[in-house]
């Protein structure tokens, strides 16, 4: 297992350690001349930085990369990484990204860092979806553990709190430290949704997905086709329809 590697930070932890760790796994399957989708978020933002050191070193030539957060694109083009965008390239060869939760069938919850438009979007526009995470991440249901996110427009906000509540959820809208209303990068507000464990994603997301004003959700039904979870033994590469 990788111990002080020189992008963690001083002060890491053991989970530092292992998120490191799955997004080194994650970088033995992107090659030169792909067109890579990076994920958002602080195990993401690790693959970020891996894929300079091997863009820097020679090891990975003609890469160009979508961003997922406008937080990950000042951190992709502040370390040399070319950037482009879906207009340019709408089909992408492979996107690294985290996530907040993941089931055995390896769908997701997404959104804690409130990137999940942009990741879902990016997810979607790729073949191939590695997501990176340690063991803590690993959840028999979805909301075992984690809040839904819910992206929402400021108008009408209360009328969306209003349907989620209706459909069993307990809502609290994500606020800033300084106690103002948390913004995503499109201006939008987010509804942390504890709907407690979900035995039904896919009919979930339906009910979401139908509503106006409701602009994303963080349930990431089919879309990763491979998980990458580290604990303190190694990795262990999972994949999509494997049993």
């Amino acid at each position: 297992m990788i111990k002080n590697h020189k992008i963690l930070p001083i002060d890491h932890n053991p989970q530092d350690i292992l998120k490191l760790a799955a997004a080194e796994e994650a970088l033995g399957f992107v090659r030169s001349h792909m067109l890579l989708g990076l994920g958002s978020g602080s195990t993401a933002s690790l693959a970020v930085r891996l894929l300079a050191e091997s863009l820097r070193s020679g090891d990975l030539t003609d890469i160009q990369c979508v961003p997922c957060s406008l937080e990950i694109e000042n951190l992709a083009a502040s370390l040399g990484i070319p950037l482009t965008t879906l207009e340019d390239h709408p089909i992408l060869d492979l996107t690294i990204d985290g996530a907040d939760e993941v089931d055995p069938h390896l769908n997701l919850i997404k959104g804690g860092g409130g990137a999940l438009l942009r990741e879902k979007i990016v997810a979607e526009a790729s073949r191939r979806e590695i997501i990176i995470v340690d063991e803590s991440k690993l959840s028999p249901l979805l909301g075992t553990n984690r809040a839904v996110p819910v992206e929402i427009t400021p108008f009408g906000w209360g009328t969306q709190k209003n349907y989620l509540t209706g459909l069993g959820a307990r809502i609290s809208l994500r606020i800033n430290p300084d106690g103002s209303p948390f913004k995503t990068d499109q201006r939008n507000l987010i509804l942390d949704c504890d709907f407690g464990t979900i035995s039904d994603p896919v009919g979930l997301a339906g009910l979401l997905c139908c509503r106006t004003g409701i602009v994303a959700h963080g349930l990431f039904i089919d879309l990763a086709s491979d998980v990458i979870v580290a604990d303190k033994k190694g990795c262990r590469h999972l994949v999509r329809g494997d049993s």
